[in-house]
């Protein structure tokens, strides 16, 4: 028998604790550009006048002393369109502002006439608050002008569109051909084509999700725009090609004041755009099929929907994340580019969607906007002082495929929960109906909330008599749902079909879904399992607890109490890299109590270890109940929120691990009938997917194990999806943590 080698416990980077919360200027309905955050983010808020990020607020020059407003000669056009009026009681602190009179226009309210700053004879009895709608003002203003051509102008465009004009691509979705057209004064006008550029339409291909623009046919759309005259907008537009938004491109002259509305040897704007492969037509499957496809060199993690997710970029192998040091909007979209989205929409800064684990490959990005891959763009090879916690992302624009028209959730408390309900055709007509509970779970709740845009699913229900929903949908429209957590919608996932068959039926037991905005990510640190790992002879009379959870092989139930059973040890160091608490399905009173370890088990099945030969073949195996799962360490600035002591709240918090070490029972695989040889080990964390996680592929961490009989070696350990897919195929067992169909 080998001898230990010492226990280590490693340090990842640290990660910043807690941002501070800064004081924004507000503007009416949250947003007034097409490149703000998505919806889903921003809720309706309310208060007194000077709320932090996410509630209406005014930035101050005086930081000290938080302002109020006084009601008198209070109005609603002072809120815009955005907000109404509300007594929110009263505050505290000096009153700034007294009858205050907005037009409507001003950008914040410093700006609207008033007394003056703390000029007031008003009580604490007359602050005023306001409700702010999370209903986006529709539109955006032009930010760049030409010179000497459209100067001291207020241009703002309620929408934009490509409308398929060609019977052939109305009925295509995504929309990929058409004319541009632009919202303007509640009516929809055509762009004339005089100084029209390829970089203009590259541009709008961009902002709907399409990674380039190709030729088409002209010849159809002057039959077309002789038979119906269009109707023209008066300006035109001149983008350099690598903005993300026609709001950043620079607007042009008005080319229709002196042609009476027409445009004079010119056509309508017609754009045709380039489809990823993700919302390509299937058309060629087969013969992508029949070729290897490349290894692609930038790939997204952690991101709830398609399109966004930290940057990670492959070199030398191995997978490494992007530092944010001048990371920008247009380097985010060569990536989304590349990656067969639109433009970006946002630069993510911070680790926002979560913190990578090795190498930082990439520091001071800075690309031009027309490269091909984010891998040619200049850089900074030293990333000295860079850590996870710097980690960019990107959120990218993707095509419109329709998929939220289809799906929604009915009786929640909030539009982030509530009974599925799907939408399908029943003899000639769309009816709406619910799905069956049987086998639902998190990876078909995934699904749904990323259908939706709502994010992570945080539970599945399988039982949903709380959420009323609607009687005309009580009928089950689906069944025998089976997701492996990567389709856009769950009419991708297998199911019956039209052969429903739901025993239950619908109604109370069909299926529900809670959404979260956040989810947790367990990532072990490999460096540990490789230097704790020993092999201990233990007499099988010391293992009876073990022995009675299932932690040793089948073959010690034919062995007398004086033996002994040889354990592979180790033990496991489990982050959590994401963006909210881990913690167990189960709540407190549904713990089991095991009487001989003396402990409850808040989940059954924590882990998994396996033992395999070279050929792929399971030798041995072990497994893991989380009788304890606490915050054992955290990076600097993070306390601890979770401890096992006193029947305590179990869970890990963001930047802290757990550590489950070597010397407690079952934290082992049982070898004594292994044969000498070369094996691969492999452990995987949350197998059964009962909590939620952004991401599933780094669950799991495999090893090279030699074991000589006498003594025993682990080497080469990595993290499931840390290496090339060429270096993963040489260990076999699990190549990947995400299902591809249960």
């Amino acid at each position: 028998m080998s001898t230990s080698a010492t226990p280590q416990a490693t340090h990842t980077q640290n990660r910043k604790s807690t941002r501070p919360r800064s004081w924004i200027q507000t503007r009416p309905g949250f947003s007034s550009d097409l490149q703000g955050k998505r919806g889903n983010t921003m809720r309706p808020s309310r208060g007194f006048l000077q709320q932090p990020v996410g509630a209406p607020s005014v930035m101050m020059t005086s930081t000290s002393m938080l302002p109020r407003w006084c009601a008198g000669s209070w109005a609603t056009w002072k809120l815009s369109h955005g907000c109404h009026l509300l007594n929110m009681g009263k505050g505290e602190g000096p009153i700034w502002f007294d009858n205050v009179h907005c037009t409507g226009k001003e950008k914040t309210l410093a700006q609207c006439q008033s007394n003056g700053i703390g000029i007031s004879d008003c009580k604490h009895s007359e602050d005023v608050g306001v409700v702010c709608s999370d209903k986006r003002i529709p539109g955006f203003k032009f930010l760049n002008t030409l010179p000497n051509h459209v100067e001291n102008l207020d241009i703002h465009v309620e929408d934009v569109q490509i409308r398929a004009i060609l019977s052939s691509y109305r009925k295509r979705i995504p929309v990929m051909e058409g004319y541009v057209e632009v919202k303007d004064g509640g009516k929809w006008k055509q762009i004339c084509n005089k100084d029209w550029t390829q970089f203009n339409s590259r541009v709008i291909c961009g902002m709907f999700g399409f990674p380039g623009e190709r030729k088409y046919n002209p010849r159809v759309y002057k039959m077309f725009a002789r038979r119906r005259k269009p109707t023209y907008w008066d300006y035109s537009v001149n983008c350099t090609g690598n903005e993300a938004h026609l709001s950043s491109c620079k607007l042009g002259q008005a080319v229709l004041e002196k042609s009476n509305g027409t445009c004079p040897r010119g056509l309508p704007v017609v754009v045709s755009c380039v489809p990823g492969k993700d919302f390509a037509p299937t058309l060629m499957t087969g013969f992508r099929k029949a070729f290897r496809q490349e290894q692609p060199l930038v790939r997204l993690r952690g991101g709830a929907i398609v399109g966004e997710g930290r940057v990670e970029v492959l070199k030398n192998g191995e997978w490494g994340t992007i530092c944010d040091d001048k990371w920008s909007l247009l380097s985010a979209t060569v990536v989304c580019r590349e990656l067969g989205f639109g433009t970006a929409k946002e630069a993510l800064s911070g680790g926002r969607l979560g913190q990578g684990m090795g190498p930082v490959h990439m520091n001071e990005v800075e690309c031009s906007g027309f490269e091909k891959s984010i891998t040619e763009c200049s850089f900074n090879k030293e990333a000295l002082g860079c850590s996870h916690e710097e980690d960019a992302a990107v959120r990218c624009n993707v095509p419109k495929m329709g998929f939220q028209e289809r799906l929604r959730l009915s009786g929640g408390r909030n539009p982030y929960e509530g009974r599925v309900e799907v939408l399908v055709e029943r003899n000639g007509s769309l009816v709406w109906g619910t799905v069956c509970s049987e086998g639902w779970r998190t990876m078909e709740a995934m699904v749904v909330c990323r259908q939706l845009g709502l994010g992570f699913a945080s539970n599945a229900f399988q039982e949903t008599w709380y959420w009323s929903g609607e009687v005309s949908a009580d009928a089950v429209v689906m069944s025998g749902v089976r997701c492996s957590g990567t389709e856009m919608s769950l009419s991708h996932c297998l199911h019956h079909g039209a052969h429903l068959s739901c025993p239950k039926g619908g109604g109370r037991y069909a299926a529900g879904v809670s959404c979260s905005e956040t989810a947790p990510d367990l990532v072990l640190n490999p460096q540990v399992v490789e230097q704790t790992t020993y092999m201990e002879d233990r007499p099988m009379f010391m293992l009876q607890c073990a022995y009675e959870e299932n932690c040793l092989s089948s073959t010690s139930s034919e062995v007398p109490a004086n033996t002994y059973r040889r354990l592979l040890r180790f033990s496991s160091q489990i982050h959590n890299n994401g963006q909210s608490d881990f913690r167990p399905k189960a709540d407190k009173h549904s713990w089991v109590w095991h009487d001989c370890h003396r402990h409850y088990h808040s989940m059954e099945v924590f882990t998994i270890y396996d033992l395999f030969s070279l050929n792929g073949t399971k030798v041995a195996e072990g497994h893991k109940a989380s009788f304890c799962l606490e915050d054992s360490e955290c990076d600097e600035g993070i306390e601890k929120r979770y401890e096992c002591a006193n029947f305590g709240d179990q869970g890990i918090t963001v930047g802290c691990w757990d550590t489950y070490r070597h010397d407690i029972d079952c934290q082992w695989v049982d070898i004594t009938d292994l044969k000498p040889g070369d094996y691969i080990f492999q452990i995987i964390i949350n197998p059964n997917y009962e909590v939620p996680e952004s991401d599933y592929t780094n669950n799991f961490t495999k090893c090279r194990c030699r074991y000589d009989g006498h003594r025993v070696w682990m080497y080469s350990c990595h993290n499931g999806g840390s290496l090339s897919s060429e270096t993963e195929q040489t260990f076999p067992g699990l190549h990947s943590n995400q299902v591809t169909h249960r």
